[in-house]
């Protein structure tokens, strides 16, 4: 008779709970906020890792698509050597040859304005021995034979070098591995402090209330309910600190697009277009954002769940 009454105030208890919905967590307490602003401070970080490793692996693959069409033959200036006509016995050579689209010669102003960061403006090349260049444009399907280029350039013109950027290539794809794996551990390593914080918060707040679990446990509240109280709660609070890091994170990636391209115009402006282009992520970047911001909230819901399980286990044993 005494184990029926007994079952009888569980189910009750349990049906009394499940009416009121009472919270177990505290909705807003101090511990929280500082639970809100630390997710929001990893996602923050984590969408900056995953931005610049987007922007290098983009630029890195505009590179190498851009290095891998063109060559470049290189003529130093000489004494007695008549370097336009030396640059246009250049361009007609490499046109000559199969899997050649085009050769262009870089004129001397846009020379000056390549050494204009360096060397300052109105620069005067013909008082340096500034090396000039033709720009060969390569068919990506079809390579010309550049050894036999090479040859003949140097018996036409001595001072001619010819370079197929073949040895940048190869260090510009190592690199950019190297770095987007870098990038992709430093981000795991962040999603890790982020469920390790999301632990230890469900500990303190499990610990802060662990005579109102108990006593819940004990009277016939399941821990399934108990659990989805703990998920709610941390699930909504990790949404939160996700989406405030998110939108900053984004908002930094806008501001750097906005002034990149406020300095196209200019030398400096050149340069840093020419090694990361606009600074602009670009749609897959935004959509990475995104699914940062909805795996750290499924993650602290999903960690919050397993530890009260957990801690609910252990009650039982």
């Amino acid at each position: 008779m005494a184990r029926r009454l007994g079952a009888g105030m569980r189910q009750t208890a349990a049906k009394t709970l499940g009416r009121q919905q009472a919270p177990i967590v505290p909705p807003d307490n101090v511990a929280g906020r500082a639970m809100v602003l630390v997710i929001a401070i990893m996602t923050f970080l984590s969408c900056l890792t995953l931005g610049a490793v987007t922007l290098v692996r983009d630029t890195a693959a505009t590179w190498q698509t851009q290095i891998a069409r063109e060559a470049t033959i290189q003529i130093k200036p000489r004494e007695g050597l008549d370097i336009e006509a030396a640059l246009e016995e250049a361009r007609d050579i490499a046109r000559g040859y199969n899997g050649v689209r085009g050769a262009s010669i870089v004129g001397r102003e846009a020379t000056a304005r390549l050494l204009e960061p360096w060397l300052g403006p109105d620069l005067d090349i013909d008082e340096l021995p500034v090396p000039r260049l033709v720009i060969v444009t390569i068919d990506p399907v079809e390579k010309p034979d550049f050894s036999a280029m090479r040859d003949e350039l140097a018996a036409a013109v001595p001072s001619a070098a010819l370079d197929d950027h073949r040895t940048w290539v190869d260090r510009l794809v190592t690199m950019a591995r190297t770095t987007v794996t870098i990038g992709v551990t430093v981000l795991a390593l962040m999603l890790s402090a982020t469920a390790l914080t999301v632990i230890f918060a469900t500990r303190g707040a499990m610990s802060g209330n662990g005579h109102v679990i108990e006593v819940l446990h004990f009277v016939g509240a399941e821990a399934p309910f108990i659990a989805r109280q703990f998920r709610r709660h941390f699930l909504l609070s990790g949404m939160r600190g996700a989406a405030v890091g998110g939108i900053a994170a984004i908002v930094v990636f806008v501001a750097f697009s906005w002034w990149s391209s406020r300095n196209v115009a200019t030398p400096e402006g050149d340069q840093t277009s020419a090694l990361f282009g606009d600074f602009a992520i670009g749609l897959s970047g935004y959509l990475g954002v995104g699914l940062i911001v909805v795996v750290i909230a499924i993650l602290t819901a999903a960690t919050t769940h397993l530890t009260v399980i957990n801690y609910l286990k252990r009650i039982e044993t």
